[in-house]
């Protein structure tokens, strides 16, 4: 590991820490003015608890040596790793996964904004890292996980974050209920796409990097990625002007982000053509998918699943379909590999069903300890969530308290 890719991949790091402030302002613009600093700090929040369990045990946990299913806790507190292994290497390595990690959380928190304990999400953090974002990153991307050892192509995080967390919304929003007042119009179209601009420009760390070395598979990684997001954004924002006859900014934004969850796993085996083959389709298939979820009584608030969650499955499944030996090194089906559209389904379903059933079953226990529960009051509800548990609010007119 030379010192020009010790560069990128720092750089490629703080890109994607840059990400979790972008999905703050994204979620934030989306909510009611009175629960933007709530939704905002449920974003940031994680930064500071999911960097402590991962240097603690979550790292440990992800890739430690263990088993098939999860890591051990042979590197608690990073015990087991020399700050000069791998030329630092192996230390950058957990600074780059841990962003990851970071972000993954955060994602799940759209299915629940404005309406979900602050305190019980703090101690859900903690638990669904432990059980839930660890095990599946063991799975996938630790070189003894089972999907690893099954071949599952994942460059950047299809199965890891975006369905893993979108499934989790939808666990989250059957539990949690609905608003009182639920679909209301985004308070800050700006906050919005100033958040969806952040991350776009942060993707490209969280792509580009995943190869963990500045060569020719970052630099397509790269542009796969802004190609996949631009074509997202155009469909999204074409199937609006056609459906409303108005281009909605929020739309095209949202569209965007659509097609950077699409391409993630693909970013490292896909060539342009493929790019924007999935970017099409994730613009199409979350577009319908939001259409689809508002005419049913779940209140995934940001529509979470919709996004993460059909755009990770597609993607999963599109890099099966698109992958090209030529960039990656392994050929999907179009280039005559069956197989890997198979593989690349079993991972679907095995992280769909597993972040499932043990997200519900954390946030289940989670809503009957005495002291928790995952609901605020009606009262608060009505009062806005900053005041209720931030004691701020986020916008002050005119000097009036």
């Amino acid at each position: 590991m030379d010192t020009g890719n010790l560069a990128w991949m720092l750089t490629a790091s703080a890109l994607v820490l840059l990400m979790t402030p972008g999905l703050a302002f994204f979620y934030g613009g989306l909510v009611r003015a009175k629960n933007v600093v709530s939704t905002i700090m449920y974003s940031f929040i994680s930064m500071a608890v999911v960097s402590l369990v991962w240097v603690l045990w979550g790292y440990s946990l992800a890739f430690g040596e263990g088993g098939s299913f999860i890591g051990d806790l042979s590197l608690v507190g990073l015990s087991g790793i020399d700050i000069n292994d791998g030329d630092g290497m192996d230390l950058l390595f957990v600074v780059f996964q841990m962003m990851f990690a970071i972000i993954t959380p955060a994602l799940i928190t759209g299915a629940f904004v404005e309406r979900f304990k602050f305190t019980t999400y703090l101690v859900f953090l903690v638990l669904w890292i432990t059980f839930v974002y660890a095990p599946i990153c063991h799975w996938v991307w630790a070189g003894n996980g089972w999907l690893f050892d099954a071949g599952t192509l994942d460059f950047a995080g299809g199965t890891v974050v975006h369905i893993n967390a979108g499934i989790a919304a939808v666990a989250a929003a059957l539990l949690v209920g609905r608003r009182r007042n639920p679909g209301l119009e985004p308070h800050n179209v700006p906050y919005v796409v100033l958040g969806a601009g952040l991350l776009w420009f942060g993707w490209f760390g969280f792509n580009a990097g995943s190869g963990l070395a500045a060569n020719g598979q970052a630099v397509n990684a790269f542009l796969v990625t802004n190609t996949a997001a631009a074509t997202a954004a155009l469909t999204w924002g074409l199937l609006s002007q056609f459906q409303t006859g108005k281009m909605s900014a929020v739309g095209v934004a949202t569209g965007a982000v659509a097609g950077l969850v699409a391409i993630t796993p693909a970013s490292g085996f896909v060539g342009v053509m493929g790019a924007i083959a999935i970017g099409f389709g994730a613009g199409l298939l979350c577009y319908f998918a939001v259409l689809l979820r508002n005419k049913t009584k779940l209140d995934d608030a940001l529509d979470v699943f919709s996004v993460h969650g059909i755009g990770g499955i597609w993607g999963a499944i599109a890099t099966g379909i698109f992958a090209a030996a030529a960039v990656g090194g392994t050929a999907g089906a179009i280039d005559g590999n069956i197989e890997q559209l198979g593989i690349q389904v079993v991972a679907v379903v095995a992280t769909l069903v597993y972040s499932f059933i043990a997200s519900l079953v954390l946030l289940k226990i989670l809503d009957v300890i005495p002291g928790l529960g995952l609901r605020i009051s009606e009262r608060e509800e009505d009062e806005g969530m900053d005041i209720v548990a931030h004691g701020e609010r986020a916008y002050i007119r005119d000097g009036a308290d």
